[in-house]
């Protein structure tokens, strides 16, 4: 090899290795948004190109962002995509949450949707994450604001994933929306929390649900999806032995719309009887552009 020729190749190399993260890691930062810093967490793997898929994560109730409350980095390693993990702001019970319109939320004046849009622009220009393939999943708390933002502002993720989350009467009777979203939900049907067939009469005081099956074929209906078929695998505990898969496909632009029933499952993120994170990359995997 000419020495111009080895020159021309460090060159190569190195303009692809800056294209790269060198190291895997995981940094927190904090973003301004309504006069508020909002805190968040972010884990890059190590390698991860230019243009990587992005996922946000959302906590429950009360609860933090912390990574390892989910195991995402280890899928995000696996399979190469970018993980972040915003922080909800506190109500006034002190709790940390995202503001989805429970009745005990009438005075919280952040914007979440607000907030997410911003947060994921900035996660886009500050560090080169995918414009297109960009998705949301969320626990409890975090899965009801799946729902809202399905509705609210559908366009912002390629794809959304609710665990143990719901879809409430009044984001059903807002949602003016007609855009296919594709969905996939994992429930335990043994949940007193976010209850499997829903709580219209508000017992439970987050303000009145749809049952999750009714939710599911919302999203279903609206994307149009023209094939449903319902398959079983075998759970991965022994509390859940039995879990049956729903698909809804065929659906506008190759819209999906997935049901994973916990048969006998309660409210939980890692106890749904399959492999939560690398079951929510299977689906969203498969929208990636």
């Amino acid at each position: 090899m000419t020495k111009i020729s080895a020159a021309i190749l460090c060159i190569a190399l190195a303009i692809a290795a800056s294209s790269q993260h060198a190291v895997s890691q995981t940094i927190e930062r904090t973003l301004k948004s309504q006069g508020e810093m909002r805190e968040y967490k972010l884990h890059i793997p190590e390698g991860l190109p230019d243009n990587a898929p992005l996922i946000i994560v959302l906590h429950g109730y009360g609860s933090t962002n912390a990574p390892e409350r989910f195991g995402m980095d280890a899928a995000a390693d696996r399979h190469g995509f970018a993980v972040c993990y915003p922080l909800g702001v506190k109500d006034r019970k002190g709790k940390t949450c995202w503001n989805v319109g429970y009745p005990f939320q009438e005075d919280m004046k952040m914007d979440d949707i607000r907030f997410l849009r911003q947060l994921v622009r900035h996660l886009q220009k500050e560090y080169g994450f995918s414009k297109k393939n960009v998705f949301c999943t969320g626990m409890s708390n975090g899965g009801d604001m799946c729902y809202v933002l399905a509705s609210r502002c559908p366009g912002l993720f390629t794809a959304l994933a609710p665990v143990a989350g719901f879809m409430s009467v009044c984001t059903l009777r807002e949602d003016k929306s007609q855009a296919a979203v594709p969905l996939l939900e994992i429930h335990g049907t043994m949940d007193r929390t976010t209850r499997w067939e829903g709580d219209l009469d508000n017992e439970g005081g987050w303000g009145a649900y749809l049952p999750v099956p009714v939710a599911v074929q919302y999203f279903a209906a609206k994307g149009k999806c023209t094939r449903y078929e319902c398959d079983t695998l075998a759970g991965n505990t022994s509390s859940i032995n039995k879990v049956a898969r729903h698909i809804y496909s065929n659906g506008t632009d190759g819209t999906e719309v997935w049901l994973y029933e916990c048969i006998g499952g309660k409210h939980s993120w890692s106890k749904t009887g399959v492999d939560t994170c690398e079951t929510i990359w299977e689906f969203f995997s498969k929208f990636l552009q």
